[in-house]
């Protein structure tokens, strides 16, 4: 075993040899990777030409407002039809057509109103009525229509006016029937079941709601959305506080770690272990107060989705299943502990020196901060750009008819649609919107264009992780290789490191964040085709398309965990990435047992960590959103999904305490990385001393050759 060690295998290189003059990351340094960079900025310039060409196109008002048949805008403000929010359906029995599931468009002309109307009213009536009715029907006209002179015949022919009026609702800003159920399952819609459609022809309320179904299939996520973007306005301040609690409550988690590495991790670990049993307890408490309630043993299959998400907590197997999995997490949680009991001790004493090099460089703790602004900004763009490429569009107008007509679904304009030949042979037929498009060089590279904001996402996202990871493991090299601590460290240690990433490596880092953009990119386009093949019956094509995203899944965490010892490597020696890679590589290969017992669990500590503060968050937030604590019941908001706001603290808390954690996880595998080179380069004497400290190095030189007396006894 000695020799073994002493004398590794040389397919993995050779140990680096004693240099008296090294004293960590090097200053002398040149640029690395340069075509890489040159790439990048141009890259990112490419970007910039398709936001801007993307914002000079695009129109984020036909996301937000409801379009008639002419193209424009109901209630956009500033417009004629300003104070015209909703819109109006003239015939919402054509919305049953499957035409609808095609185009997304109802074959009916569609009206800017400014109130849905409330009562059955006939074309034929309000003219035979009295004035009132007559003003009243009016405004469900095309502007412009002189109803008075015209007859019903002639209103219906030109398709002027609807046929009849029905009691009707605004949903997402569009009018439809308001249906209803009697006893028996009866529809109804305004408390009546039939309806006269004037023109001597009754339609039941059955075919209205069958009707409004289709209408509303392109609207009814948005009916979600909306409710949910309700539910933030009413609790954003709430959130807020949520997400600065758990901000305080990783630093001081942090801070104590520092002091009290050893005490913090096992009250950690005992915390988890509650905190998942109390889940377990409050989901048994639950499904057992459910026993017996109507309805609640109805299964989530039998539910189908719903949009009102509350509906599903109030059925048993909902509460079993989250106790289920929680009971399943907190076993594999035991079980790991009790398997890497020994291995939790060492584990330790590499967070206890994790927590000495923080404590030292107390400015890293503060670095996530900007990677979370630098992510925020690219996030913005990509999705700012998204949605203007999304509404970049063209109107499309296409000719709707009822009888048999050789242009129907033609392209039109409505402008010349009335001396057309069209217009001409088939006399009820319309040019009306049908959607956005259009036919230009833009439109027609509109996709690829998405695809390129798709992967420059990607790419600056991963950028401004990696710079972050260079940043923080050349401020830890710079404590480790200090023999006079605190003496030997950089005043500034993360300035020092920041600037030597952003001057030197910036094609290195742009280089290996390109690597993982293009895995990336596959994946969602794996992805895709795995959604677009739901609806296939061939076997074989989603057998070999789950076996590629396994694949590629697996290829994306081993590039990730290379590129982050990489960007280890070349913090500390400033190489290029693929000489940074290959060293670092070799070196862990060279130090694979130590990897496996001591990286791995300290990373599982750390996890239960990040684990515990969102398990402490998420229950606080969950009994005040549900309004189950009496004290501050009152202060609690009105919700539609109470889950919204305790979703949006659970995960926000979670990707803080990653933030504070990563920073922990950088330090330990820096730290892990320089020991590892250490013992390399040193041997022990006096002249050639190691550069932790001697408890923790006496114990980590001892893991290798104990876990390999251990593999050895187990295979003899």
């Amino acid at each position: 075993m000695e020799l073994e060690e002493k004398n590794p295998d040389p397919k993995y290189g050779e140990s680096r040899k004693f240099d008296p003059n090294f004293k960590g990351p090097i200053h002398n340094r040149g640029c690395t990777d340069i075509l890489c960079c040159i790439l990048f900025i141009l890259a990112l310039l490419g970007y910039f030409a398709v936001g801007i060409l993307a914002w000079s196109q695009g129109d984020p008002r036909k996301v937000i407002y409801p379009t008639d048949s002419r193209g424009q805008f109901c209630g956009q403000a500033g417009t004629p039809l300003e104070k015209k929010p909703l819109l109006f359906y003239f015939n919402i029995l054509k919305c049953a057509s499957p035409l609808v599931l095609l185009e997304f468009q109802c074959p009916t002309t569609q009206l800017c109103v400014e109130s849905c109307p409330d009562r059955h009213l006939t074309l034929v009536k309000a003219k035979l009525g009295n004035k009132e009715d007559r003003e009243y029907y009016q405004k469900f006209c095309k502007e412009g229509v002189d109803f008075a002179a015209l007859s019903p015949p002639e209103l219906l022919r030109d398709g002027l006016c609807p046929a009849m009026l029905m009691p009707s609702k605004p949903f997402t800003r569009r009018c439809l029937p308001a249906l209803g159920t009697m006893k028996g399952g009866v529809v109804v819609v305004g408390n009546e079941t039939t309806f006269d459609a004037g023109q001597g022809v009754s339609i039941n309320a059955s075919e209205v709601l069958e009707a409004s179904k289709k209408s509303n299939v392109v609207v009814e996520a948005r009916q979600v959305a909306m409710r949910i973007f309700e539910d933030y306005t009413q609790s954003w301040y709430w959130i807020l506080l949520g997400l600065v609690i758990a901000m305080i409550v990783s630093l001081i988690f942090i801070v104590l770690l520092r002091f009290l590495a050893g005490v913090m991790v096992w009250v950690m670990i005992v915390l988890v272990i509650l905190v998942i049993g109390y889940g377990i307890f409050h989901c048994y408490m639950e499904y057992a107060s459910l026993k017996g309630e109507p309805g609640a043993d109805v299964t989530i299959r039998d539910l189908g989705l719903q949009t009102d998400f509350s509906v599903y907590l109030q059925i048993r197997q909902t509460w079993l299943a989250f106790m289920i999995i929680l009971a399943i997490v907190e076993v594999i949680i035991i079980l790991l502990l009790i398997f890497l009991r020994k291995r939790i001790l060492i584990a330790i004493a590499l967070i206890k020196e994790a927590s000495r090099a923080v404590g030292h460089v107390m400015s890293s703790l503060f670095y996530p901060l900007l990677t979370f602004a630098l992510l925020a900004v690219v996030i913005a763009y990509w999705a700012i750009t998204a949605v203007f490429l999304s509404t970049s569009n063209e109107q499309v107008y296409k000719v709707f008819n009822n009888s048999e007509c050789p242009f129907s679904r033609d392209t039109c304009d409505p402008q010349t649609f009335n001396t057309s030949n069209a217009s001409a042979q088939c006399p009820d037929a319309e040019c009306l919107f049908a959607f956005y498009g259009g036919e230009t060089v833009y439109h027609r590279y509109l996709i690829l264009f998405q695809f390129y904001n798709v992967f420059l996402f990607f790419w600056c996202a991963n950028f401004v992780t990696a710079l972050g990871q260079v940043t923080l493991s050349g401020a830890f090299a710079s404590y480790y290789w200090a023999f006079k601590k605190p003496d030997d460290i950089p005043a500034y240690p993360i300035f020092s490191s920041l600037g030597r990433a952003l001057r030197y490596h910036a094609g290195s880092l742009a280089f290996g964040s390109l690597i993982l953009s293009l895995v990336q990119v596959i994946r969602v386009l794996l992805e895709y085709l795995d959604h677009k093949l739901k609806g296939a019956q061939n076997k074989f094509a989603k057998f070999l398309l789950s076996c590629m995203k396994c694949c590629f899944w697996c290829l994306e965490k081993c590039i990730k965990f290379l590129n982050r010892n990489a960007y280890i490597m070349i913090a500390i020696y400033g190489k290029n990435f693929c000489t940074s890679a290959r060293d670092a590589f070799f070196l862990l290969m060279r130090n694979i047992v130590r990897v496996a017992v001591l990286d791995k669990v300290t990373d599982f500590l750390l996890f239960l960590g990040k684990l515990l503060i969102v398990g402490i968050v998420g229950i606080f937030s969950f009994f005040f959103f549900s309004g189950r604590i009496k004290a501050v019941e009152e202060a609690a908001p009105s919700l539609n999904y109470y889950w919204v706001p305790i979703l949006t603290v659970v995960v926000g808390s979670y990707l803080i305490a990653h933030g504070f954690f990563s920073v922990y996880a950088m330090c330990v595998d820096t730290l892990f990385l320089c020991f590892c080179e250490d013992l390399e380069r040193n041997d022990g004497s006096s002249e050639r001393p190691y550069f932790m400290s001697p408890e923790l190095h006496e114990i980590l030189s001892k893991t290798k050759r104990s876990v390999s007396l251990s593999l050895s006894a187990a295979w003899y």
